[in-house]
């Protein structure tokens, strides 16, 4: 039994939302055929496509969000060639070298914020300029980003006419996406993201499914072949059908973006009363994940309440990183302002 009342460490901790888990019950002993082929990933997928107005879309499904990063980019990418982004995002922190280990490198942009621009990209390219160096030929952004912040229409826009100017495919990492699209903050839609992006994902894990993500391509350079490179890196699942059924029932009536509008609702309603308190972010509040600046001894104290990520010291004090889900109580978001205000 977890000695916490309650944890805020991450937004995947339940398994999954009851719709879901109901309609995979209903599937119960149901054949279906494998790979992806079967009526529910083949129903899931036009759903996705009709979301993003996208009817030519290539949609699959992948298990997990490093899965889809590299097979994503590993397809983009010649041997020669890098993939820019961010020093915090997702492919250069936290999966465990994984775009390097099939071959590519990642050309990193130090960016306290985590937000890529145009102006960033135009600097890696003006430092990559023979065959002496890497020849960058993707950028990689997360929306939301590493930080919870999003992207809004203008600043997707400038990277991805900054991308087509100069032979770039842009990719976006989705894992957190429902919370980035249903922020009060977000001017993006479905529709424009997958108009502005070359390929991107719709990440399930993160929202209400037991796990999968939704790999959505628009660029018809890359759609041939796509499901060799599914197969080769282990993506091509028997029971591809477990993630269409979950991805049906999440986009068969907004259920996907009702369930990311109450993560974000629980994480703006626990924003306001920390700053209330006199407490500061690192990032401006935006979607579901929040990264507050505590003195030494509140946070050590608050630590033995409450499971959270200790992201380390700053000058004034400790950074904590704080994540609702789809499931969080209100109840609990008000017991934990009590309990940050006792402290």
């Amino acid at each position: 039994m977890s000695p916490f009342k309650y944890s805020f460490a991450n937004d995947y901790s339940e398994l999954a939302h009851p719709q879901v888990l109901a309609a995979l019950q209903a599937a119960g002993d149901r054949q279906f055929d494998g790979y992806g082929l079967d009526e529910y990933c083949l129903r899931a997928a036009d759903l996705i496509r009709n979301t993003i107005n996208q009817p030519q879309a290539e949609v699959q499904f992948a298990s997990g969000g490093t899965q889809s990063n590299l097979i994503v980019l590993s397809a983009m990418l010649r041997s020669h060639q890098s993939v820019i982004a961010a020093s915090l995002g997702h492919i250069a922190s936290n999966e465990t070298g994984a775009i390097e280990a099939t071959g590519h490198k990642v050309s990193v942009v130090e960016k306290p914020d985590a937000k890529l621009n145009a102006a960033d990209i135009e600097a890696v390219l003006a430092a990559h300029q023979n065959e002496h160096h890497v020849k960058p030929a993707a950028v990689y952004i997360s929306q939301s980003n590493e930080l919870g912040s999003i992207y809004t229409r203008g600043e997707l826009r400038q990277l991805s006419e900054c991308c087509k100017s100069n032979g770039l495919y842009l990719y976006v990492d989705g894992a957190r996406l429902g919370a980035a699209l249903n922020s009060s903050a977000s001017d993006l839609g479905y529709a424009e993201l997958a108009q502005l992006a070359d390929a991107f994902y719709i990440g399930g894990t993160k929202n209400g499914a037991i796990y999968g993500e939704a790999i959505v391509i628009t660029n018809d350079e890359l759609k041939p072949d796509f499901r060799y490179h599914l197969k080769q890196r282990g993506a091509l699942l028997g029971k591809t059908a477990g993630m269409g059924i979950q991805f049906e029932a999440l986009f068969a009536d907004g259920l996907y973006d009702r369930l990311a509008s109450q993560a974000n609702t629980q994480a703006a309603r626990m924003a306001r009363g920390i700053a209330e308190l006199g407490y500061r972010f690192l990032s401006p509040p935006q979607t579901n994940m929040l990264f507050v600046v505590l003195p030494a001894d509140v946070q050590a104290r608050l630590s033995q309440l409450y499971n959270y990520h200790d992201m380390g010291p700053n000058p004034d004090g400790v950074v904590i990183r704080l994540v609702t889900s789809w499931a969080t109580p209100p109840e609990i978001v008000e017991e934990f302002l009590a309990d940050l205000a006792a402290l």
